[in-house]
């Protein structure tokens, strides 16, 4: 257990396989077949791992992204982590690195197109698994998040769970699909499904909120540890062992909650982290997801606004 450690010695592993190019465009309007111009253009590294990864820089956690990284939209990914000062070690591939798209109007409605990402070799993939070995044991804690690109076995999470597991290092996985319905058979240390997520999961409709409860209880008998459904601006629930909580949150203006729930894991990770009481884990998460949603960039929080939602986060045992 890595629990306690001094924090100059720990660092948290995030894996992000499938890593973007996320071009954010602002336009007054989005009107399909005609030409539109947009307002303003962001391009910024992407990826739900990556989120995770600009939340912890924010929280002055150390971090470092892992995942596969290709081409040129590669080469400017790394340029501009660089710049923020975020650490990685990438697999690199032949593939070209994907870019997902983002469309906001004024209204503040948002429509997003997500490439699939690269193809991956066998050898990529092997390659990366080997260095990923060499990095778990290294981690005090591992984050894996997202999707993953094409040709990486469903399988992936489950073999990296496993893996970590070797080393006594606990997993957080936010994921979905067959991807998390693998991944959870290697039981990691949590899990954040939303709503939709766990009703794929559990191939049926949650119509309350006790029906929620029922498949977090579910999970948890299968020997994950702690289990968080989102739920928009409802707030969300929260299983730790044989404890539920009803974690609600502070109405506010929201800009964008776009990485909301990459902020939430990567205020979980601190407070498992930090061995905080699951109670207090929970807020801090939710204060970082909340957070999140008032700030226009994606995946990206103020540690000042954290501390002052962390007052209004009200975290309920049931």
């Amino acid at each position: 257990m890595q629990i306690g450690i001094d924090k100059e010695q720990r660092m948290i592993l995030i894996v992000n396989m499938n890593v973007s190019l996320d071009k954010h465009y602002e336009m007054k309007a989005f009107v399909p077949n005609t030409v539109m111009r947009a307002g303003q253009v962001d391009n910024t590294p992407g990826g739900k791992g990556i989120h995770v990864a600009n939340v912890l820089q924010a929280l002055s956690e150390k971090c470092l992204v892992t995942g596969m990284l290709g081409g040129k939209t590669g080469e400017f990914i790394e340029e501009k982590m660089q710049e923020r000062m975020l650490e990685y070690d990438f697999q690199k591939i032949i593939g070209e690195t994907r870019s997902c798209l983002a469309f906001t109007t004024e209204d503040n409605i948002q429509t997003e197109v997500l490439e699939p990402g690269p193809e991956v070799s066998t050898k990529e993939y092997l390659q990366f698994i080997e260095k990923y070995t060499k990095l778990v044991q290294q981690a005090s804690l591992v984050v894996c998040s997202g999707s993953v690109p094409r040709n990486v076995p469903q399988n992936v999470y489950e073999v990296l769970i496993r893996l970590a597991g070797r080393y006594g290092r606990r997993v957080l996985l936010d994921t979905s699909g067959a991807l998390l319905e693998a991944g959870i058979r290697a039981k990691p240390f949590f899990i954040k499904p939303n709503r939709d997520e766990l009703e794929a999961l559990c191939q049926r409709k949650l119509k309350s909120i006790d029906d929620v409860l029922v498949e977090i209880k579910k999970l948890l008998a299968q020997g994950i540890f702690m289990v968080a459904v989102s739920l928009g601006a409802d707030g969300a629930v929260f299983g730790c062992g044989s404890q539920l909580y009803r974690i609600r949150i502070p109405a506010i203006k929201a800009e964008n909650p776009v990485g909301s729930g990459d902020a939430f894991v990567a205020g979980m990770a601190v407070g498992i982290l930090q061995d905080m009481k699951p109670e207090n884990a929970a807020a801090l998460a939710a204060a970082c997801g909340t957070a999140n949603a008032m700030e226009k960039e994606s995946g990206f929080v103020r540690c000042n606004v954290v501390e002052l939602l962390l007052e209004k986060i009200k975290v309920e045992a049931l």
